[in-house]
């Protein structure tokens, strides 16, 4: 069935007033986006960590039954809260589809490196595929398939390493495709954290599809063990890899490898320099607008 959109602006110290007037009139889903980056689909916003900012002004965005009446509503919401800006509300109509299954078309096969490849769980394996490394994935709620140019980034690094007998620490784990991988290639055991509950169910579910659950254990952070790994990688956004530089280090041991991922082009800079107090070696590696960082852990 077709939906009604409403979009309007308003400013951040008036949206939960303006997303209660929204539910209050009937609103089955309200959303937000960077009123600054309207138009750039890529925006992001990029809390610290352990805070919920808004952004200064937002589009709000809300789906009502097509049958609404574009005038009633608009008569509603300013009966609910008079003091409401609604010179800027925009009605669309929205057709329907099939939503999961739009993201299923996306959703390809797809080669990183030499010899590894991600293939959703429902579909066949390419021909070209079957003598690689395969890691079967459905991402559920969780982020990471491969698509994204920060997890492409971390894959492509993960295909070049030797990771046999390695123990490889996934830090932002998400959909656990990293984990995966690193168990795929060869490692012999693998941790993965997130602060997200989803993401851990996500994990679990994918290394049973993969037949290596037993070789990757899954925490939130604070029940993550105090240990050190060869190699840890972390594709979370620059300014969690700021905040917690000073663990992700502690994690590594001596000689080993790190890379970090999730970090926009202009970012890079502050992180190197922060970083290497702990690592030597450190490049900074591009595609697309993203970029990643890799190095090697000091001996002392």
């Amino acid at each position: 069935m077709p939906w009604l959109e409403l979009s309007l602006r308003c400013r951040a110290h008036d949206e939960s007033r303006m997303e209660l007037a929204l539910q209050d009139c009937g609103a089955l889903s309200v959303s937000l986006l960077d009123a600054a980056d309207a138009e750039n689909e890529r925006a992001i916003l990029e809390p610290g960590v352990g805070e919920t900012p808004l952004w200064p002004e937002i589009i709000m965005t809300a789906l009502f039954d097509a049958d609404s009446n574009q005038d009633l509503l608009l008569q509603a919401l300013e009966a609910f809260d008079e003091e409401l800006d609604l010179s800027s509300a925009q009605f669309t109509r929205v057709e329907d589809q099939d939503w999961e299954r739009a993201w299923l078309d996306q959703f390809k096969p797809m080669k990183f490196g030499e010899r590894t490849w991600i293939i959703p769980w429902n579909l066949d394996i390419p021909d070209e595929a079957k003598d690689q490394v395969l890691i079967r994935l459905d991402p559920g709620l969780a982020f990471g398939s491969g698509t994204h140019p920060t997890t492409a980034l971390c894959l492509q690094w993960l295909d070049g390493l030797d990771l046999k007998n390695k123990t490889v620490l996934d830090f932002g784990c998400g959909s656990g495709i990293l984990a995966l991988a690193a168990l795929k290639l060869g490692a012999k055991a693998a941790v993965g954290v997130d602060n997200d509950p989803q993401a851990l169910i996500a994990t679990h579910d994918n290394a049973e599809r993969n037949d290596v659950g037993s070789k990757l254990s899954v925490y939130l952070p604070e029940d993550e063990p105090q240990a050190r790994y060869p190699v840890v990688v972390a594709n979370i956004l620059a300014s969690a890899l700021a905040s917690l530089g000073s663990l992700l280090a502690e994690r590594t041991e001596a000689g080993g490898l790190i890379a970090l991922s999730g970090i926009l082009k202009g970012q890079e800079t502050e992180l190197l320099e922060q970083y290497s107090q702990w690592f030597d070696e450190l490049q900074a590696t591009q595609l697309d607008d993203w970029m990643r960082i890799t190095g090697r852990r000091k001996s002392s």
